[in-house]
Formats: C-alpha cells, sequence, structure tokens
C-alpha cells in the first residue's frame, strides 16, 4: 500500500462515524439478549426446582450449561470472525439461540432443557466477541477501554429485563413464558444485525493488520494456521495469569446475580419472586454503570494490574461477607455494592491489549473470552456441588455457595500476582 494511502485508512480508522455507532449498537442489542439468557436461571429457579425436582448441584448444571457452551465456543467463533467476518459469524450462529429458545419453552424433560441452553450458549457465542472485534477494528486504540465499557454497559439492559419484567411474567405465567419472550427478541435482534451491520472493506496490504480477530488481515489464513496462532499463545508465559484472573473475575459476578440471587432473597429471606426481581434491577443497573465508570477511570498500563489486583480481593471479601446471612437489608446493600465494583473487570479487556503485540491482540481477547465464560461454567458447577454438600451435612448451603466463590476470587488473584508479568 502507498504511504498516503496507509496514512488515510489510519486516520479514518480513528473518527468512527454515526454509522459505525449505528452498527455497534445493533451488535450491542444481540449481546444484551446474552446477558439475558445468562441470568435467568436466578429467577427461574423457583419454578424450576419445583417442576423438574432439582437440588442445587442440578440447579448448578442448568445455568452453567449455556456458559460452559458459549465459553467452549470462543475459539472456533474468534476464527470464524477472522475468516468471514463479523456479520456472517453472528447471523449464522444467532439463530441456534433461537432454536434453544423454543426448545427449552416446550420441553417437559430436563435433560432436552440442558441441551435447549446448550444450543441459546453456541448461539450467543459470538455476541460480545463481534463488539470487542468491531471497537478494535472500527475506534481508536486510545478509545478501546471506554468504548467497550459503554457496550458492557448497555449490554446490561439485557438483564434488566430478567429483573422485575421476567418476575412479573414468570409469576403471571410459567418460566417457560420467559424463554418465549426472549426468543421473539433474539429475532428482532438478528433482524438488526442483518439490516445495520456491514463488513468494511480493508485494504490488502494495511500494516496495522493484527493478524487475529481483533483487526483486518492482509490474506486470509487457514483453519490449521489459525489453531496454531491461537496454540501459541500458552507458550506466551504472561498469558497464564491472565487466565487465572478472566477465570473468576467475571465468574463470580454472574454466579450472583444470574444463579444465587433469587434463591437467596427467596429461601434465605422469604421475598416474593418480583420482590427478588426488584433488587435484580438494582443489581443489574448498578453493574451497568461499573463498566463505563472503570472505562473512564482507566489508569493506564503502570498501574492498571494493580488496580485489577485490589478489585479482585476486594470482591473477595465482599462474598465473604455474604456467607454468614446477617439480614436481608446487608445482603441486598453488599450485593448491588459489590455489582458496581465488579465494573473494574472491564480493565482486563484494556490489560490483554496492552499484553501482547498486534500480531497476537485478536486471538488473545478470544481466548480471555473463553476463560471468562468456561470460569462462569466451572464456577457455577463448583458452588452448586458445595451448596448441596453443605445441604447434605446440615450447613446452610448459601454460606458454601458465597465462601467459594471467595475463595476462588483469592486464589484467581493471587496466581495474577505471583505468575509471569507482561513486560
Amino acid at each position: 500500500m502507498p504511504a498516503d494511502s496507509s496514512l488515510r485508512f489510519r486516520a479514518a480508522s480513528e473518527r468512527p462515524g454515526g454509522s459505525a455507532w449505528a452498527m455497534l449498537l445493533a451488535l450491542t442489542g444481540g449481546f444484551a439478549l446474552s446477558q439475558a439468557y445468562r441470568t435467568v436461571a436466578a429467577i427461574m429457579a423457583p419454578q424450576l426446582q419445583a417442576e423438574f425436582d432439582l437440588d442445587p448441584q442440578a440447579l448448578g448444571v442448568f445455568a452453567g450449561t449455556f456458559h460452559l457452551a458459549f465459553g467452549a465456543l470462543q475459539l472456533l467463533m474468534g476464527i470464524g470472525i477472522d475468516l468471514y467476518g463479523v456479520r456472517r459469524t453472528v447471523l449464522v450462529a444467532f439463530p441456534l439461540t433461537i432454536a434453544g429458545s423454543a426448545l427449552s419453552a416446550y420441553t417437559d424433560r430436563f435433560g432436552v432443557l440442558l441441551v435447549g441452553q446448550a444450543l441459546i450458549g453456541i448461539g450467543c457465542a459470538p455476541a460480545f466477541l463481534v463488539c470487542t472485534v468491531f471497537i478494535a477494528r472500527r475506534f481508536p486504540v486510545t478509545r478501546y477501554a471506554s468504548v467497550s465499557g459503554l457496550v458492557l454497559g448497555l449490554g446490561g439492559m439485557g438483564m434488566l429485563a430478567t429483573g422485575t419484567p421476567l418476575a412479573w411474567l414468570i409469576e403471571a405465567g410459567s418460566w417457560r413464558a420467559g424463554f418465549v419472550a426472549l426468543g421473539m427478541l433474539s429475532v428482532l435482534a438478528w433482524l438488526a444485525i442483518a439490516r445495520f451491520v456491514r463488513e468494511r472493506e480493508t485494504p490488502r496490504a494495511d500494516p496495522s493488520a493484527n493478524g487475529g480477530p481483533g483487526s483486518p488481515r492482509a490474506e486470509r489464513e487457514s483453519l490449521g494456521q489459525a489453531l496454531r496462532g491461537f496454540a501459541s499463545l500458552f507458550a506466551v508465559p504472561h498469558t497464564w495469569g491472565i487466565l487465572a484472573l478472566a477465570t473468576v473475575s467475571y465468574a463470580a459476578f454472574v454466579s450472583l446475580r444470574g444463579l444465587w440471587l433469587g434463591p437467596l432473597l427467596v429461601d434465605r429471606y422469604g421475598f416474593s419472586l418480583v420482590a427478588s426481581g426488584n433488587v435484580a434491577i438494582a443489581v443489574s443497573v448498578a453493574s451497568m454503570i461499573g463498566p463505563p465508570l472503570f472505562g473512564r477511570l482507566d489508569p493506564g498500563r503502570a498501574t492498571r494490574r494493580r488496580w485489577l489486583l485490589v478489585g479482585t480481593l476486594v470482591c473477595a471479601a465482599m462474598f465473604a461477607l455474604l456467607a454468614p446471612g446477617f439480614d436481608a437489608a446487608f445482603d441486598v446493600t453488599v450485593s448491588i455494592v459489590f455489582s458496581l465494583v465488579s465494573g473494574y473487570g472491564v480493565l482486563q479487556y484494556a490489560d490483554v491489549r496492552d499484553a501482547y503485540p498486534a500480531s497476537m491482540t485478536g486471538r488473545a481477547l478470544s481466548l480471555f473470552t473463553m476463560a471468562l465464560f468456561l470460569g462462569v461454567a466451572l464456577m457455577q458447577w463448583l458452588t452448586g456441588a458445595a451448596a448441596s454438600a453443605a445441604v447434605a451435612i446440615g450447613w446452610p448451603p448459601f454460606a458454601a455457595a458465597f465462601g467459594t466463590i471467595a475463595a476462588m476470587l483469592a486464589i484467581g488473584a493471587l496466581l495474577f500476582a505471583r505468575l509471569p508479568q507482561p513486560r
């Protein structure tokens, strides 16, 4: 590419226009639906437990199946974005979400319900990854943390739907009505992406190409080359500390908001389903404020890792406070404050971007996103198992679940601090 063409390309990429924002908003709609699906268990839990006779461990399996499928497909979705682009990848995958919603709504067998959750997880797998890739391609590096934080905040609107509105719908009908409503919204989100999102033609030899799904490539690589590129990340020493923190940080928030919040309020304190939905709304709003706030407060490379370490330890302490069950007002307050503070996790995206050379950034973001959601599946399964074991020996189940989350956060923080650091 001639030098003047490269300069024009770079200048254009640093001035995202209205069309870029419209496309990002359409993609964020799909991400918001994925946020709704991953948090339905907290409101559906009482009816699901009654209808399918589920113990806490089975409930954890239900909630974790979405995240297991979602996380396991991140690598392939990253390759799909790299090879076929943002638009085609999400348009091909997202119909599985609609199919999974329909299957979940009309089954009377728990095993089939899990299959529906897996389909939803696969369909939603590219939902946030396409947003991060789009931001990396269309916005300047200096705005990456702030725009990512904004998308995380807007995506939190999906969690608002699974608060009071979903609680009211379930109380008036059943948990099946919730899946029907989310399936219909998923159809609208797919149509919006099909209508507004377009791929941008990029110069074949642009020197800014990252060589991964985070940026355009000069030439399309093979599947084998893409897989080898992902595997090369594990040879980088500081990858392991990043993955250790990623596995527990977001998982702690989703395990509270997406699984344990409803049962905590209904079983421990006798809240109605709608009252617990009201608390879920407050928690969701706090979680929407946190990422944009911390994105704007990003201290930069020099001290960002210290913020991540402190933020994780503070969150671990809050789960330790939730474990005993002092009273309803205390637990609700701690849950809301935790949801606000958990917004510090947006700094992890900037940390990942700064930790790797340009040729590895896209793959690193895909691997990081995979760790986030596989971590959710792991934490939800472990907390469910811990709660079931506690019930079997007569201990409080929520103390076991929240104590497990606090311990996992502390271990993740320790590994993040002690394992090799990026230069």
